[in-house]
């Protein structure tokens, strides 16, 4: 049955990874023949709580999909607005995502708001819970968030055990992160490696995405430095924009000597050039200290990369060791063994089979279809 759905999240003209996911989310939803609008903000975080260089994508905005520009996450009155402006509208369900407790006033108050309409299913889609850098008053701002919502959705086992320590009444599901298949179609290695004008002959490591502490670089740089990797050709990729100090990743290249052996893109990689590092790397490299769930390993899948992850959250959830690539702990020596092992002893192609059968499961029809289940189930 054809529904209205009301998705309240990041969208154009925000970037990152969940604007691009609640856009790719909005499309399967109307693929399947959904009337879909999505309420995005005119203000998202005060400049001062933004690590980056710009919250806004460059280009156009997208044709196919209706976004209008409504929530400010900092103004009350404004909160009340958004919430009685979307019952109005009386849609089917109200999906609202969530990932950070600094955003759960603003999320949680439309919420409730829009909840009393008794009609309107209003579910929450989590990234996080709890997040990885902890501040005072985030476990306060997620408890309000959770039990603001009919239902909710997470994505991995550690977030969905999270939500469920607020409030384990409310209906829920699993669904983990769908393929990030949004980024065009694949490339050779070989085209990726002209545009990113790189040696065709070195194999490469690929860290990607947004540097923060909790990525764990410090370790995977700690790791490339490992003795038994000089002398081959094989380097290491950061491509990325710092949301942490670069100052401590570059002092620490200079201590273990790796110059020659890391290519730095250090900026935000926009959608239309994902595919080429991607293409050009021969193993993707995710070695978290903490994690949930990883839109990174996603993107691997989509672009049948093999990985290397660390057993935090829900990354080993995803990535069967040895079938796809590597699980290890976040340890120093565990990731050099892993990269030693790698680079000695296998390519892409000895995983390739294995990606495969194991990025089926991961379909973007599951996710709407959980996100449906639950709504059905709320009150």
């Amino acid at each position: 049955m054809k529904k209205r759905i009301i998705i309240v999240g990041p969208a154009y003209p925000y970037r990152g990874g969940i604007a691009d996911f609640n856009e790719r989310l909005a499309r399967e939803f109307q693929r399947e023949g959904h009337e879909v609008l999505i309420y995005t903000f005119t203000l998202q975080y005060p400049g001062f709580l933004f690590p980056g260089t710009t919250q806004y994508a460059a280009g156009p905005a997208p044709e196919d999909l209706n976004i209008v520009r409504r929530v400010h996450s900092i103004n009350p009155l404004n909160w009340l607005k958004v919430g009685r402006e979307i019952r109005r509208q009386r849609p089917d369900m109200v999906m609202i995502r969530f990932w950070l407790p600094f955003l759960a006033p603003c999320l949680g108050t439309i919420a409730r708001v829009v909840r009393r309409d008794k009609r309107i299913r209003v579910v929450g889609l989590l990234d996080n819970v709890v997040p990885h850098e902890h501040r005072i008053g985030d476990r306060l701002f997620a408890r309000y968030m959770i039990r603001s919502l009919g239902g909710y959705v997470a994505m991995s086992e550690s977030v969905l055990s999270d939500a469920r320590s607020f409030d384990d009444s409310l209906p829920h599901g699993l669904t983990p992160h769908p393929l990030y298949d949004n980024f065009g179609p694949k490339v050779s290695r070989e085209e990726a490696i002209r545009v990113l004008g790189l040696d065709g002959d070195t194999r490469y490591i690929l860290f990607f995405g947004l540097i923060r502490d909790y990525k764990g670089l410090d370790l995977l740089l700690r790791a490339f430095a490992d003795e038994r990797l000089r002398g081959k050709r094989v380097k290491l990729i950061v491509a990325g924009e710092f949301y942490s100090n670069s100052d401590t990743y570059e002092q620490l290249e200079r201590e273990l000597h790796l110059a020659e052996h890391i290519v730095w893109c250090k900026e935000f990689v926009p959608a239309d050039k994902v595919r080429y590092y991607f293409a050009a790397a021969d193993l993707v490299a995710q070695p978290y200290k903490t994690a949930t769930q990883s839109g990174i390993t996603q993107i691997a899948y989509h672009f049948e990369r093999p990985m290397l992850v660390t057993d935090v959250g829900g990354l080993a959830e995803i990535v069967p060791h040895g079938k796809v690539g590597y699980v290890v702990k976040p340890d120093v020596a565990e990731i050099a063994d892993a990269l030693v092992d790698f680079v000695d002893h296998h390519t892409d192609e000895d995983y390739r089979e294995g990606i495969v059968e194991e990025k089926a499961k991961y379909a973007w029809s599951n996710m709407t279809r959980q996100l449906l289940d639950v709504a059905e189930k709320s009150s």
